[in-house]
């Protein structure tokens, strides 16, 4: 298992008053292909978000899109790979254990990790470094680096001998037109 995330949910006591809900380990954690660590941190159902609660709306089963009309805040341990493992994988196998059907499955795929959610994606990169491939290309991150990412075919590949981590927030979207097109 992945090292863990410390979460600190905030929320109102029934006098209204600020309090903190949740303060420890965040318990979500779950290793999928390759030894991939996701740890979910919240989620919502709807836009605008319902925040009167006191539940942990993390508590859950999920796949890698967020729900519809939705949003998933995650923090994801990506160990290094190499090209003869990640040759090895079964693409199918990865897009079901990551909740993924129909045109999530990510058309022209260039490696096994490659994937699309209908979502805007925020991508902040906490520590180490990864390569995001997409159709016929690929961008370097590190540590500090931003990305927004729309809905795009991409693969997160830890080509760096150490461990990436990137704090994700994904929000539910309007399937692109160019998805049609393809």
């Amino acid at each position: 298992m992945a090292k863990s995330v410390r979460r600190v949910v905030t929320g109102h006591d029934a006098g209204g008053k600020a309090v903190v809900l949740m303060d420890g380990a965040a318990p979500n954690q779950k290793v999928r292909n390759a030894g991939i660590a996701a740890t979910l941190l919240w989620a919502t159902d709807e836009t605008p978000a319902d925040m009167s609660g006191v539940a942990d709306r993390a508590a859950r089963e999920t796949g890698v899109p967020p729900p519809p009309s939705g949003s998933f805040f995650r923090v994801v341990d990506f160990p290094p790979i190499t090209a003869e493992a990640a040759a090895k994988l079964d693409q199918s196998a990865i897009h079901r254990e990551m909740g993924l059907t129909g045109h999530a499955s990510g058309a022209g795929t260039r490696h096994p990790f490659t994937h699309r959610t209908r979502s805007v994606d925020y991508a902040i990169i906490l520590e180490g470094e990864i390569d995001m491939l997409l159709d016929d290309s690929e961008v370097h991150l590190k540590a500090g680096d931003v990305l927004v990412q729309q809905g795009t075919n991409h693969a997160w590949v830890n080509n760096s001998g150490a461990n990436c981590r990137i704090a994700f927030v994904l929000i539910d979207a309007i399937e692109p037109a160019a998805w049609r097109a393809r």
